[in-house]
This record gives structure tokens, C-alpha cells and sequence, in this order.
């Protein structure tokens, strides 16, 4: 199972930027891929996740609004669009896959190596 990241750049305040994930090594179904991201000195935290079956998504409070997530199984690859970046949002972001439903670390078994997002004021 491997999971890679891409994407990641620098961009203004209230720029977009669209991240992938791009998975191989198992079948693109039924499974869950969530996004994540780490600031320095912070803890990871959940944005939101998405389902490979029937492609329903969930956000968690800081991004929703601004944030999307989509996927594209012929590809194999799940894209997170942001929105309105805010320096705050400035982090390493991961794509990670699991069953369970949900923004927990713990759900997630298999975890992509992340790639930097930076947002300049």
C-alpha cells in the first residue's frame, strides 16, 4: 500500500491550492481516505475524509466551507481542493486510508509521507 502527496506550494492569503493523493497497492474501493495536516509544535489534525463506495465526504469545522474533497477512482487518486488559504493553514498535509469513518488518527492504517503547504500573509 503506498499513498504519495502532491501539490504543495506556497500561495498568498486567499489563494487556492489542490492537493492529490495518489494510492496503489490495493483495490480503490470500499475503503476510507482522509486528509490530514501538522503544523510545527501542533498536533495532526483531522480536515475531513471521503468514501471510496459512494464518494459522501466530511469535513471538520476548520475548513469546511472552504475546503472539498474528491475522488477519482479510476485513478486511483483523491484531490483536496482549498479554498480562501489563510496563513494559519499552513502545514505538512497527509492522505491516509483506513475503514473506519471519521477524522481519528487511529482509524487510518496506511499514511502518505505529506507534502508542505504555505501560505504567505
Amino acid at each position: 500500500v503506498q499513498l504519495v502527496e502532491s501539490g504543495g506550494g506556497l500561495v498568498q492569503a486567499g489563494g487556492s491550492l489542490r492537493l492529490s493523493c495518489a494510492a496503489s497497492g490495493f483495490t480503490f474501493d470500499d475503503y476510507i481516505i482522509g486528509w490530514f495536516r501538522q503544523a510545527p509544535g501542533k498536533e495532526r489534525e483531522g480536515l475531513g475524509c471521503i468514501s471510496s463506495t459512494d464518494s459522501s465526504t466530511y469535513y471538520t469545522d476548520p475548513v469546511k466551507g472552504r475546503f472539498t474533497i474528491s475522488s477519482d477512482n479510476a485513478k486511483n487518486t483523491v484531490y483536496l481542493q482549498m479554498n480562501s488559504l489563510k496563513p494559519e493553514d499552513t502545514a505538512v498535509y497527509y492522505c491516509a486510508v483506513g475503514w473506519g469513518w471519521g477524522t481519528l488518527p487511529g482509524l487510518y492504517h496506511h499514511w502518505g509521507q505529506g507534502t508542505q503547504v504555505t501560505v504567505s500573509s
